[in-house]
């Protein structure tokens, strides 16, 4: 029997999303992930519950309508997942703990104290404990009462993992970026800005900027960089085959990191990731572990593509030449596994092949598909 949401406002807040999402009022993967994890600490603060399954149910509904609305913001669905794994983890173990007499309640402190904490968690805090009791005739919400709590907290640390997400990698910026290095990048990605930005604290080196047509995100970082008093340069795209030879090392973001080690990224990230492998230039990918996906790019290459207006590239001024070519402007490259070196994220840094790993301890079979 299918789930429904019958509280107005969740509805309205679920329904309101969805439609942001839709209209690409909400974009890139951070800002999805955040709105995502909102909608669910406002929907489930006011549905009603009676058993985990219900529990389950009510989230993964709206999951799946999220996903619906925008397939390709996969941060959605990952948090989603997350938020599932987390309840059944720990729910897992209350249940274990409860059927030993002499352990009737179990400690949520390593749950508290997942991903990265809002504050300095104190030791009565950490102490505390959650019972699990039988259900109760006579009080139907007993169990809504005793695991929201619990719930709330698991929200709450994925939202400040999300919302700390830049600084947690930039933190290891200063042992990949070494000076007099050359650093080549493409556009504007908010976490390799914030890596550079902390490396430049420790070294001095150089950027250069692709500007990455025709979004030309790179302008707006390059000027950051500068601004921050790094010594940056602005190329176009068509440079980058041509300068790859003087480059040290190349740092890219992500949109989506999937499961055989691949990942969507920037369009231009295909084209810089082939010239860095020809030079046998060190390729190095700063993304959060929110962008993980359990998915896997089963068609061609392009096939897990999302386009923009093809109107920036071609515009319709140009009369019959617009009518005589098909203009593709997609926002993400995919960029196969065996193109990138490393992924530094908030959790260290992992090669391609280790992300399976990853996202089997991160989310559970189940979700694959909400």
């Amino acid at each position: 029997m299918p789930v429904e949401i019958y509280n107005a406002a969740s509805h309205r807040a679920v329904e309101s999303l969805a439609a942001k999402l839709r209209r690409r009022q909400v974009v890139g993967s951070r800002q999805a992930a955040l709105e995502t994890a909102l909608v669910l600490r406002q929907v489930i603060s006011k549905e009603r519950f009676h058993n985990i399954g219900q529990l389950v149910e009510i989230i993964r509904h709206v999951g799946k309508k999220l996903v619906e609305a925008q397939p390709k913001e996969h941060t959605v669905g990952n948090t989603v997942r997350k938020l599932l794994h987390l309840i059944r983890e720990e729910y897992n173990n209350a249940s274990k703990e409860s059927s030993v007499p002499a352990a009737k309640v179990f400690s949520i402190s390593k749950f508290v104290l997942q991903g990265q904490p809002r504050k300095q968690i104190t030791a009565e805090k950490a102490e505390s404990t959650l019972v699990l009791k039988e259900d109760d005739p006579s009080d139907p919400d007993s169990f809504a009462r005793m695991l929201k709590p619990v719930v709330m907290e698991a929200i709450q640390d994925i939202l400040d993992e999300i919302e700390t997400v830049y600084d947690t990698i930039s933190k290891s910026a200063k042992d990949h970026i070494h000076s007099d290095e050359i650093i080549l990048t493409i556009g504007r990605s908010s976490t390799v800005e914030t890596f550079l930005k902390s490396a430049a604290h420790y070294h001095n080196f150089t950027v250069i900027v692709a500007e990455s047509g025709p979004s030309y995100g790179g302008h707006d970082m390059a000027g950051s960089l500068s601004s921050a008093g790094i010594s940056t340069f602005l190329v176009p795209d068509s440079s980058i085959y041509a300068l790859m030879s003087r480059v040290n090392k190349v740092i890219l973001g992500a949109h989506a990191i999937l499961a055989n080690g691949g990942m969507f990224a920037l369009t231009g990230s295909q084209l810089v990731t082939t010239a860095a492998r020809a030079h046998s230039t060190p390729i190095v990918v700063c993304a959060g572990q929110f962008k993980l996906t359990p998915l896997w790019n089963l068609y061609h290459e392009y096939g897990a593509l999302d386009f923009a207006d093809p109107s920036s590239v071609l515009g319709f001024e140009e009369g019959d030449l617009v009518d005589k070519v098909d203009v593709v402007n997609p926002y993400y490259d995919y960029v196969r596994p065996e193109l990138v070196d490393v992924y530094i994220t908030n959790d260290g840094d992992h090669p391609p092949p280790s992300i399976y790993r990853l996202i089997k301890e991160s989310y559970d079979d189940e979700d694959n598909e909400l």
